[in-house]
């Protein structure tokens, strides 16, 4: 194996290098940042974030994407590097680096599987957001064909690179925020296996969340209307797979 830290960061500059830091502190592995088109001041720190750490490497998108084209630039340049495992971690502070080294150990014990987070969340969760995951899951859980997934949003995973660099390429993935939800699910269907822990997860006071109410729900809705149709497709396999009398023949 050889793992590796992924970062999607769009205008998330004074949060990076500390982030990077703690990584690093857990397990000294390469980083890629993805740089989604930041303004100037971000750019200025994660320069000085590669420069500080010879093991960042630096990936550049000319214009802001979303997060779904960060994580899949990030995921080529990976496979470029001969990377087998990636942990993915927002750049925003909400999700604690210190965890990182307890989900790479589960990954090596789990090759072949997604190692994916579920929020355990204080009390600074704006109540809106909470509600409006629940009922995502809810959908992911349909939509999947599977009870196992108590939590679909989580941005903190490690993912077996070769299997998802395949499926970014066969797919046209959610560009933004719909992104996590859209790859759990579609390695759900390819029959990775998937196992979820808690992470500890805060909403600082300062922190920059580029999530928007409207626009992304909408998107994400939009992310469910077409896995929706896939679910359909794989539904009458999966109930005959799971009716099917033990030792009888088709």
């Amino acid at each position: 194996m050889r793992q590796g830290y992924l970062i999607p960061v769009y205008n998330h500059g004074r949060t990076t290098g500390p982030l990077v830091e703690k990584l690093l502190k857990q397990r000294d592995l390469p980083v890629i940042l993805v740089d989604d088109g930041s303004d100037g001041e971000t750019k200025a720190y994660i320069a000085d974030t590669a420069g500080t750490f010879p093991r960042v490497m630096l990936v550049t998108l000319d214009k802001n994407r979303g997060k779904g084209a960060a994580l899949c630039a990030g995921i080529d340049r990976a496979r470029e590097l001969g990377l087998t495992h990636l942990l993915q971690i927002d750049a925003d502070g909400q999700h604690d680096p210190e965890q990182a080294a307890f989900f790479l150990e589960e990954s090596a014990k789990h090759p072949d599987a997604a190692i994916c987070g579920f929020p355990v969340f204080d009390g600074t969760a704006p109540l809106s957001r909470v509600k409006g995951r629940n009922i995502a899951n809810v959908w992911t859980r349909i939509t999947a064909l599977s009870g196992n997934i108590p939590d679909a949003m989580c941005g903190f995973r490690v993912y077996p690179v070769e299997p998802l660099w395949r499926l970014i390429h066969r797919y046209r993935l959610d560009p933004r925020m719909g992104v996590d939800i859209e790859i759990l699910v579609r390695l759900v269907w390819l029959g990775i296996p998937l196992f979820f822990h808690p992470v500890r997860v805060v909403y600082p006071p300062d922190g920059i969340s580029h999530f928007r109410l409207v626009r992304d729900n909408i998107r994400i809705s939009l992310v469910f209307f077409r896995l929706f149709w896939g679910m359909l497709l794989r539904l009458p396999v999966t109930i005959y797979r799971r009716f099917q009398v033990p030792g009888r023949s088709p």
